[in-house]
């Protein structure tokens, strides 16, 4: 049927009249009729072969560059070399497969939610049929535990409770009835009459006619909406995407110059390939995405101590960058334990401390504590109603949870809470029903029977004749009651009325004319509070330049209040509903979505459109969420965040991570984490690009002085297995130390830096700028000047020397520029050596086998090196001394100038 009719605002016959059925359902022909048209009551999904998958992880420009390194390794005849870049390109391959069949399972779980079997009634019998059969136009038979198959228009209810927390985010179970609702425009979570697909009955039993099966449901919807949506590249993502396109062009460029310059400058075709093909490894950062790998893979071992799981690598660095975080307010924001704040009764406002379902609390009056034993009788006999007029229980076990109805499990804590705790015999119960507004039950105390009755303060008072105010019964006071109800209402408590009647020891069962005359006792208000943590999470996050967005399926009174107590929209007086943006376009909700930090009573795809909206304001989105109705925004997002404990199948595989303990807290501490490992990330392409550019310069010095030195008609300054050795072993022990440097201090007194900046910056240009050049200077020079002599007469050993010298000065520069590249910004005399143990054994395992590929004979003849002599070493370590020496400069200007 069209997805623009709004079932809800139909009438029972209206809706029948269209959907051309009957409170007797359909016909076994008509059914065949409906297949036809209609198509099976099945979420389609588009499937992607694992090979397909898998090839399409080489589709990077990244990839391209480990792949080139390897051909060209391949024609220098290194084969080891080869096999060992190969392993880190089928490694990435292997890691981005996995991790696109994970994000691809988001939508395929959507399957789990799917009914198997349904009751129906067909041919004016009921029976049990697939569910994928069903039909616009069928009967379906609801009762407590049925699952719902399709989208239902209900006709028939008694008592029907639905929870819908999975799509709408609301926390309580929903009543159900036959009830048009006139007004346009609602969200699911408003349409009282309409049971959707996916969600469960509670309790009461009813009968509802299909209005939407498939994709035309409120969950076939939101598969589409995933179907529709492509994963966001983090921000690192991008910017090595675009350094690598940038660098295949100029590894080439020059690579191509090279051989053009060598060739004209009278070389052999063989030699002029050699040296360009030398160039293009010494530039390849061949180790680079294995360190990046590692780095990520670290933060996330990090992230899981502070209750993060991260399910995508990349996301670990994308925290980092975070400028909105859109959060759930139930369970995320709050504790998701209703709790007892306020009890009125007695004329007389008492406020109760402590939070959550621990028994554990006081009661205060004017701000003072009070023990209420000690207080009127109206206070014991409120917390007394309120505990035996109750179906749930308090249990213990590791910690304090409530089974059965959250409200009444504030109702038996906030009795407990006064050290009541007795229930006394139940003889008789009517049952919580929507229509009726209220429970009662009857009970055996002290040899006399009482009916307790908890409900609507509405509905109680229209009960009531009187009050009990001082332990004395007087005319009630009505208006007063109301007033005091409103006001609780208007602060977003939840408030409930309490009354009792004494009744002839001899009753055993409650009459509907019990249900008069009752004694009014008291009110009590409950919320499920915010986290203790949450505000300065939130403050943190404000100084750090984080805006908090608050979405939930909660009414908008709720939201204000949870959002004026967290500090939410600090300023803002603009509360959006779910209604409101309905009747937004894109456009409009687009020049909104920066001003407004809270959004009430919203359907799954107004979360969708916050989120995208506020990617294209070039913010930077972590979305939280634990239901089904989250699972498109979980995926759009930057970076998707799902509930550890409250989370759905569907929200989990639609996210980046997940949270443990389902607190926002958590969310604050893992974007200082997210920092913390950008840093580190920046300070390895920093030190491994400066190493690359200083290799790549030697080899284009080489040719372009060869002309006036004949020392380079014999051999470059390094043979292409040293450059490999270095680039891919110095990653290991010099880059990787880099990971485990001390969090500097002040992460999150920063604002995010800005994502559109790129990694080539003048940040970037000066550091390996200055240390490409001493690199160059050095080797070449060490080169030279142990090299120059064994021309005259020609003495290969000596020359053989020179080179290994030179190999030895590349490595020295590495290890002196490890030094003061622990911090980007600092001096590297400002912190301790010793605060990094990682980077101490680096450098003795650098220069170790440094030592044994120079002195070590089988080594030698793998990496064509020679002994050198001592003597060398002094004039070795003065040349590499100008990388760290300028770098240091460097520093200190950039801080007295304050750029960057």
């Amino acid at each position: 049927m069209s997805r623009k009719i709004e079932w809800y605002k139909l009438s029972v016959e209206k809706t029948f009249e269209i959907l051309k059925s009957s409170e007797e359902g359909l016909s076994s022909k008509e059914v065949q009729k409906r297949l036809e048209k209609y198509g099976p009551n099945e979420i389609t999904f588009k499937k992607i072969s694992p090979l397909f998958r898998f090839l399409k992880q080489f589709n990077n420009p990244l990839i391209y560059v480990l792949i080139v390194a390897a051909l060209v390794t391949a024609l220098l005849g290194e084969l080891v070399d080869v096999a060992v870049i190969l392993g880190v390109v089928i490694a990435n391959a292997t890691i981005g497969f996995i991790q696109e069949g994970k994000a691809e399972s988001s939508i395929e779980s959507l399957e789990k939610m799917l009914v198997p079997e349904c009751q129906v009634l067909r041919n004016r019998e009921k029976v049990t049929i697939p569910s994928r059969l069903l039909v616009p136009g069928d009967i379906v038979l609801l009762e407590s535990g049925t699952k719902i198959p399709a989208d239902l228009r209900i006709f028939r209810s008694k008592n029907l409770h639905a929870d819908e927390a999975s799509l709408t985010g609301e926390s309580l179970p929903v009543p159900k009835n036959s009830k048009y609702i006139t007004t346009a425009d609602l969200a699911p979570a408003d349409q009282k009459s309409v049971a959707f697909s996916g969600t469960f009955i509670t309790q009461g039993s009813g009968q509802g006619v299909v209005v939407a099966t498939s994709d035309k449901t409120e969950m076939g919807k939101i598969a589409t909406i995933m179907k529709e949506t492509h994963h966001i590249m983090t921000p690192l993502m991008k910017k090595i995407e675009r350094f690598t396109e940038i660098l295949v062009i100029i590894i080439l460029i020059i690579a191509l110059v090279n051989f053009a310059l060598s060739f004209w400058l009278g070389y052999g075709v063989i030699y002029s390939f050699m040296a360009s093909a030398s160039l293009a490894v010494a530039v390849i950062p061949e180790g680079l995405p294995a360190v990046l790998t590692i780095t990520l893979a670290f933060g996330v071992k990090k992230m899981a101590r502070r209750n993060v799981l991260i399910r995508k690598l990349p996301s670990v660095e994308a925290l980092g960058h975070t400028t909105v975080i859109c959060s759930d307010k139930t369970g995320t924001l709050t504790q998701n334990q209703m709790t007892v704040l306020r009890v009125y009764c007695g004329d007389k406002t008492y406020q109760v401390s402590g939070k959550g379902y621990k028994p554990q609390g006081d009661y205060l009056l004017n701000e003072k504590v009070i023990k209420a034993s000690n207080q009127g009788e109206e206070l014991i006999k409120t917390l007394q109603a309120g505990l035996i007029c109750n179906n749930a229980s308090l249990v213990k076990d590791d910690n304090y949870k409530i089974i059965g109805d959250p409200t009444e499990g504030a109702l038996i804590v906030a009795a407990y809470k006064a050290n009541i705790m007795e229930k006394s015999e139940r003889l008789d119960e009517i049952p919580f029903q929507s229509k009726n507004q209220f429970m009662a039950t009857l009970n055996r105390e002290n040899k006399e029977n009482i009916i307790y009755v908890k409900g609507s303060p509405e509905k109680i008072l229209k009960m009531c004749k009187n009050q009990l105010i001082q332990g004395e019964i007087q005319s009630i006071k009505t208006d007063k009651i109301s007033l005091e109800a409103d006001r609780l209402a208007k602060d977003a408590l939840r408030v409930l009325g309490f009354a009792y009647k004494s009744v002839p020891s001899n009753q055993s069962q409650i009459h509907p004319e019990d249900m008069k005359d009752l004694i009014f006792l008291g009110l009590q208000g409950m919320m499920d509070p915010p986290r203790e943590e949450v505000m300065n999470a939130i403050q943190k996050s404000r100084r750090a330049g984080i805006r908090t967005v608050m979405i939930t399926g909660d009414h908008s009174l709720t939201a204000k209040a949870i959002s004026q107590s967290l500090g939410i929209g600090s300023g803002e007086k603009t509360i959006i509903t779910g209604k409101e943006l309905s009747k937004m376009s894109n456009e409009q909700i687009y020049e909104t979505v920066d001003k407004v930090s809270v959004y009430a009573r919203v359907a799954p795809e107004h979360k969708y459109t916050i989120t995208t909206q506020l990617q294209k304001k070039g913010e930077i989105v972590a979305v939280t969420g634990d239901g089904v109705n989250d699972a498109p925004a979980l995926k759009a997002a930057d970076i998707g965040i799902a509930m550890g404990i409250t989370g759905t199948d569907v929200s989990k595989e639609a996210s980046d991570m997940v949270l443990a303990d389902d607190n926002f807290a958590s969310i604050v501490k893992a974007i200082e984490e997210g920092r913390y490992i950008f840093e580190n990330i920046r300070k390895v392409i920093l030190y491994s690009l400066a190493a690359n550019g200083g290799q790549g310069l030697i080899i284009l010095s080489s040719v372009i002085l060869s002309p006036f030195i004949a020392l380079f008609l014999i051999t470059l300054p390094l043979e292409p297995v040293q450059i490999l050795w270095i680039n891919l072993f110095d990653s290991l022990f010099l880059a990787l130390p880099l990971i485990k440097e001390p969090k500097e201090p002040g992460l999150l007194k920063y604002p995010p830096r800005d994502p559109k900046e790129q990694i080539i910056n003048h940040l970037f240009l000066r550091k390996v700028g200055i240390v490409s050049l001493a690199m160059a200077f050095g080797a070449l020079s060490i080169f030279l000047i142990f090299g120059m002599p064994g021309l005259t007469p020609l003495n290969e050993l000596l020359i053989k020397q020179a080179q290994s010298a030179a190999f030895a000065t590349v490595i020295l520069v590495h290890v002196f520029y490890l030094i003061t590249a622990r911090s980007i910004y600092d001096s590297a005399f400002s912190f301790s050596p010793f605060s990094n143990k990682w980077v101490i054994l680096g450098i003795t395992a650098i220069l170790t086998s440094l030592l044994l590929i120079i002195y070590f004979q089988p080594l030698e003849i793998i990496f064509r090196t020679t002994a050198i002599p001592l003597e060398w070493w002094p004039l070795i370590v003065l040349f590499a001394l100008p990388g760290f020496i300028l770098i240091e400069i460097e520093k200190w200007v950039s801080k007295k100038k304050k750029y960057v």
